[in-house]
């Protein structure tokens, strides 16, 4: 978490988990407070692609 950042602005990017196992998040959400988007982690893989 310590090196992962917006890719649309570089803002730190706040975890919610919403279900976890014993060794990974298989799904969540990455926030950015400082633009407001939102990033989904899905079977454990965040997608950061910027929106459109």
């Amino acid at each position: 978490m310590d090196i992962l950042v917006c890719p649309v602005c570089k803002g730190e990017l706040e975890l919610t988990v919403e279900e976890e196992n014993e060794k990974e998040i298989v799904t969540g959400t990455l926030l950015c407070a400082k633009c407001d988007v939102r990033y989904p982690i899905t079977d454990a893989i965040p997608n950061l692609l910027p929106p459109e």
